[in-house]
């Protein structure tokens, strides 16, 4: 067993966990936040995406003693108190979710999309969430929910 510290959505936690836990599981199972789902287990479909010190990584490929020492926010800590982002607002009222599956990981990978490029096109959106998996929506509301939210300025 390994000792970690870790801070997660504003929470730090001390735990010791099996040096191939995967932070996905570390997320979900120790944590309780199953907002972040695992999807493939492999890094193709970007569901478990979060955030681990100020850069989008898929949880599934990252074990939970990499991010010792380090901050996590997942979907959940976006929206600590209830009220939503900018971003989620877009995705909720441009209907840029049909099962809702991959929604977390698309909402984490745009948020990091658009702390890089505020203000992107349709394009760079697109190459931007090239690493996350839909099956269900086509993709032509989620780029329009990120370009909605571009228009804003994006505080979380």
């Amino acid at each position: 067993m390994t000792h970690i510290t870790v801070k997660v959505d504003g929470t730090t936690y001390e735990d010791k966990v099996e040096p191939r836990l995967l932070l996905v599981h570390y997320l979900r199972d120790r944590l309780g936040l199953t907002g972040t789902p695992v999807g493939c287990d492999t890094s193709n479909c970007g569901a478990c995406t979060v955030d681990l010190d100020g850069t989008s990584v898929k949880s599934c490929s990252v074990l939970a003693v990499q991010a010792d020492g380090g901050e996590v926010t997942t979907v959940q800590g976006l929206a600590p108190d209830g009220e939503l982002t900018r971003l989620q607002r877009a995705f909720h009222e441009g209907h840029a979710l049909q099962c809702g599956y991959c929604t977390p990981g698309m909402i984490m990978a745009a948020r990091d999309l658009l702390r890089e490029n505020p203000h992107p096109t349709a394009e760079e959106v697109r190459l931007g969430l090239e690493g996350n998996l839909c099956r269900c929506t086509g993709y032509q509301n989620i780029v329009r929910a990120v370009l909605a939210a571009s228009e804003q300025e994006v505080t979380a």
